[in-house]
């Protein structure tokens, strides 16, 4: 089985401008004349971690990671103005531009797929390949199932602690509930509504809870930008009209496309996957039997591992 390739560290590391406030925070690894590859985190509003540098060869890859708009090192923190779907889109290409490069691998897994669908289809001429993982369309319904009702039924006793938090009257919308909370001047309630928003993501995360997981995803100042940007976020619907990365999914046909998916991934279900697939055929799908929603899980690293590894043959 494959396994994350041993820790590497940045050679370079710089803040960009990308205007409206915003500064990213950027770092390169690797090979600095290797294969491109952009890696997209997740949330919106996660951030990367230096294990993120690890699904790559560094001695084939020249490997790019960046904080979104409020996540991370970048600047401001935790900031939700000039934060939209198409903002984070014109960053990487204004980040792909900066260094200088003509074409990349796009690898991003749960958001970091939703930002790279939506990458891909602006700028489908700039994707060596799509590599995709725990894919997150964010169709209402998506959201709907894990922040009202779907999962909900699969973790009842996680539910009930993420719901403790908000009145039996305001049940009917908890993502409105959870918007007014953490956008709201009390500075202790806002902590407390982030870390229990992102208990209820980090228990739901992997086919078996992993307290690692829910103590990263406590840390005040993980939930704090992920929290606070995921809500912002899915309030606005992605800042995209309903079903558009599946209508625009036609047009990827010219990318080679890797999408691999957990069966039990109870954040993003397999049917998101399935539906992307049946709009790019040519699209290789892979299932990861035993295997939930989080890119650290064996099956998983094992999968996207041998992807980047075949890309860098190949190339």
């Amino acid at each position: 089985m494959n396994k994350l390739y041993p820790p590497v560290e940045p050679h370079r590391s710089f803040f960009l401008d990308v205007g409206h406030g915003h500064s990213l925070y950027v770092e390169e690894c690797g090979r600095p004349d290797g294969v491109p590859v952009i890696f997209l985190h997740g949330g919106p509003g996660a951030g990367c971690e230096p294990w993120h540098r690890r699904f790559f060869n560094p001695e084939a890859y020249r490997i790019v990671l960046f904080d979104q708009r409020g996540a991370g090192r970048s600047r401001p923190f935790a900031e939700l103005k000039a934060n939209t779907l198409a903002h984070c889109v014109r960053d990487i290409e204004t980040l792909r531009r900066r260094l200088n490069i003509e074409r990349w691998v796009v690898f991003g897994g749960s958001w970091g797929s939703t930002l790279g669908l939506a990458y891909a289809a602006a700028h489908p001429s700039r994707c060596l390949a799509l590599v995709l993982r725990g894919i997150f369309l964010c169709r209402q319904k998506d959201i709907h199932w894990f922040y009202q009702d779907g999962a909900s039924g699969v973790f009842p006793d996680y539910w009930l602690d993420f719901e403790r938090l908000i009145p039996p009257s305001e049940r009917h919308d908890m993502v409105g509930a959870y918007h007014r909370r953490l956008t709201g001047k009390d500075q202790s309630a806002r902590l407390r509504a982030a870390q229990a928003w992102c208990e209820w993501e980090g228990r739901a995360l992997s086919l078996r809870c992993e307290q690692k997981n829910v103590d990263f995803f406590r840390n005040p100042k993980t939930a704090l930008s992920l929290a606070r940007i995921e809500c912002h976020y899915f309030i606005n619907r992605a800042f995209m009209e309903d079903g558009f990365l599946l209508r625009r999914a036609s047009e990827l046909k010219s990318i080679p496309g890797f999408i691999v998916h957990g069966r039990y991934d109870m954040v993003c279900p397999l049917e998101q996957a399935w539906a992307l697939k049946e709009r790019w055929p040519s699209a290789r799908l892979e299932i990861v039997e035993a295997a939930g929603h989080a890119a650290s899980e064996p099956g998983i690293v094992d999968r996207l591992v041998a992807i980047t590894d075949r890309l860098a043959q190949d190339r």
